[in-house]
């Protein structure tokens, strides 16, 4: 497989402060990485790196396989502004295929079918005609992962996609994204604090704020003494 993202070295933090140092992963075509950790380990940090919305104190990241960085679908932890957001399914969807239209101010007929598209496929065509703010908090998250999925055909980052979804949900939600990673293809990147649903679903795990950090597959984190401890705090064994 093709490697469509790489970190070597590097080093986050704010304003001087290290929060995680010298990570060193890559992330090939269709692979699905969890990255775990404790809270204040610097996964969310990660992610605005990898969406260049950070720049990392050291080290480098670097996109391959064709991979720009427009192309990358992004589902952001959800805000009280966000929920509250008063526009239609539809438009908000929509907005994922800003950054195709470049200076057109108009949607063309192919974005707007792409659109539907994505609503279909996450079960939310009755929804497009209303008000984002009045959904359920799953539907809502629906919503957005359809509108990051209008952006890409390649990644999705997802930043902890099931906070404050009930469990029905949050299950729902991880059986959605799971679907588009085997069936589409699309390479998944998600921040998860469910370490049974990250151990379920990922290929691979990146485990920050402990030494040494832990990347590898799936089957080795389970082997390896910071996977049991883990899984172990986390309720037992997850394996199945």
């Amino acid at each position: 497989m093709s490697k469509q993202l790489s970190c070597e070295h590097v080093s986050l933090g704010y304003e001087g402060i290290i929060v995680t140092k010298n990570l060193n992963f890559s992330v090939s075509s269709g692979d699905y990485l969890c990255i775990v950790g404790e809270n204040g380990s610097g996964k969310s940090t990660l992610i605005k790196a990898l969406l260049q919305l950070k720049t990392p104190i050291s080290g480098k990241i670097t996109l391959g396989d064709g991979l720009r960085q427009k192309e990358i679908g992004y589902l952001p932890q959800q805000t009280i502004v966000q929920k509250d957001f008063p526009a239609s399914v539809q438009e908000i969807v929509l907005s994922g295929c800003l950054n195709r239209c470049g200076l057109r101010p108009f949607y063309s007929r192919a974005e707007k079918i792409l659109a539907h598209k994505n609503m279909r496929k996450l079960g939310i065509c009755n929804l497009q005609k209303e008000c984002y703010r009045f959904l359920s908090g799953g539907q809502q998250q629906r919503v957005l992962l359809a509108r990051a999925l209008c952006a890409t055909q390649k990644m999705l980052l997802l930043d902890e996609p099931v906070t404050g979804l009930d469990p029905k949900a949050a299950a729902e939600m991880y059986e959605l994204v799971a679907k588009i990673n085997r069936e589409d293809g699309i390479t998944v990147i998600m921040v998860s604090h469910d370490i049974s649903a990250a151990v379920r679903y990922a290929t691979h795990i990146l485990h920050l704020g402990q030494e040494p950090l832990f990347f590898g597959t799936t089957e080795d984190y389970l082997k390896s003494d910071i996977g049991r401890a883990f899984t172990k705090a986390a309720g037992g064994d997850t394996h199945e």
